[in-house]
């Protein structure tokens, strides 16, 4: 009686398939909490399930260094543009004193001025490593004695400066990590290339078998199938709602 009862459970888990719209990261997310979930059973004697995660564990780590690599150049991205707002912001309080009606001001504001011409604002828009190059240019050239005593006049000045070399140094210190990453990439495939493979092996293999396991052997699979159920179930809900908000409204 009690593995009749077993046996009508079944029917109460049906495991979806993960929807292919799901985003990057959460394929990744999924994907690791199966691989969590599996390791806690004793399933590994199953040479056909174990194959397949295998399968999954070796594509979930390419997809989490695939997207750690996008994340670099986010990174890179957003720190670049970081050292530019500096850049805008010399060059405003530069021209600001430039008008200013203190002499003093105005004079030590020409003289920083002249520093700043030779380089100008559109040093941001060259490519990452001549701007790089252009901005350790310019820093050395501010450092320069009389320059630093004609900055110090002009309040505000020195802490723009000093920002910039900030985000100067962060930017080169992103740019490395953004290399190291961009280095692996010739012999590794793009996060957006690598998700289909991994949302196909889920659907297409490991909740293919597992239907038909929990159906051959619920006392033996059936715990299992029921938490890859909720997992994926739980996935869905999430990507369900996303696309709910994004309907327009008439």
């Amino acid at each position: 009686m009690q593995r009749l009862t077993n046996y009508k459970l079944k029917f109460k888990i049906m495991i979806d398939n993960l929807m292919s719209t799901s985003r990057v990261t959460e394929v990744d997310a999924v994907s690791m909490r199966m691989l969590g979930a599996y390791q806690t059973t004793s399933l590994n004697t199953d040479q056909h399930l174990s194959a397949m995660f295998t399968g999954l564990e070796s594509l979930s780590a390419a997809l989490t260094a695939a997207i750690n690599r996008g994340k670099a150049e986010s990174d890179l991205e957003e720190k670049d543009e970081a050292r530019d707002t500096q850049i805008r912001a010399l060059y405003y309080v530069v021209m600001g004193f430039l008008h200013h009606p203190d002499a003093a001001i105005r004079q030590a504001a020409e003289t920083v001025d002249k520093v700043f011409a030779k380089y100008g604002v559109s040093i941001t828009g060259e490519s990452y490593a001549t701007e790089s190059s252009l901005i350790s240019s310019l820093l050395n050239d501010l450092s320069v004695q009389k320059i630093k005593d004609a900055i110090a006049i002009l309040p505000g000045c020195a802490d723009v400066i000093t920002a910039l070399q900030a985000a100067q140094q962060a930017f080169e210190a992103a740019r490395i990590t953004y290399e190291q990453e961009k280095a692996e990439e010739s012999t590794q495939a793009s996060a957006t290339k690598q998700k289909p493979e991994l949302v196909a092996l889920i659907n297409e293999k490991i909740v293919v078998y597992l239907r038909a396991m929990e159906v051959v052997d619920v006392e033996t699979y059936g715990a299992f199938a029921r938490t890859i159920a909720t997992i994926i179930a739980e996935n869905n809900e999430v990507v369900k709602k996303r696309r709910k908000k994004q309907e327009p409204v008439d």
